[in-house]
């Protein structure tokens, strides 16, 4: 009986060795495929192969936010065209002519002025071409930079109907004072 028990004992800590062994010759592959993977990734971004994992991420923030101005620009790099244009349903031509729109409306809008007095002119120029009463939101929507500058707009609004200049009866419409 005592040896029957003690073969059990021996087995069960082979089994468990054997196991050990198994599990850990594993890691060992995973290590070699990550490291594998590791040098091509960085062969091709031509990156050296030294990197810290600081710089890596580093370069990916850097090379995503290069990405994401390129596609504000319209430009959209595929890496398998047939499959991701179709998916997109954007065909070749429709990015083009996209490309071409975008580029087209940024050349016409202008830049919202820095200097004050420059600034109300220009805001008293999108109210007098405006058809009716309008919001900071639109007369910020006919300049380059949008949204970003509609709280400037909105105090020059604000601004001009405290002078005089402009009307509204919200606070938040306003148009150009015309003269009777």
């Amino acid at each position: 009986m005592y040896n029957v028990l003690e073969k059990l004992r021996t087995s069960s800590r082979l089994d468990a060795e054997d196991e050990r062994i198994k599990n850990e010759g594993l890691v060992v592959i995973l290590k070699e495929l990550h490291d594998r993977l590791d040098r091509l990734v960085f062969e091709a971004y031509g990156w050296p192969a030294d990197l810290t994992d600081e710089e890596v991420v580093a370069r990916l923030v850097t090379l995503n936010q290069k990405r994401a101005e390129e596609e504000k620009k319209g430009t959209i790099r595929w890496l398998r065209p047939s499959y991701q244009i179709s998916r997109a349903r954007k065909p070749a031509e429709q990015q083009r002519e996209m490309e071409l729109v975008a580029s087209a409306a940024k050349a016409q809008k202008p830049r919202f002025p820095t200097d004050e007095v420059a600034r109300t002119a220009a805001v008293m120029s999108a109210l007098a071409a405006a058809q009716s009463a309008v919001d900071a939101a639109t007369v910020a929507s006919t300049f380059q930079q949008g949204r970003r500058i509609e709280a400037q707009v909105k105090a020059t609004l604000t601004s001009l109907a405290r002078m005089g200049y402009a009307s509204t009866r919200d606070g938040i419409l306003f148009g150009l004072r015309r003269a009777a």
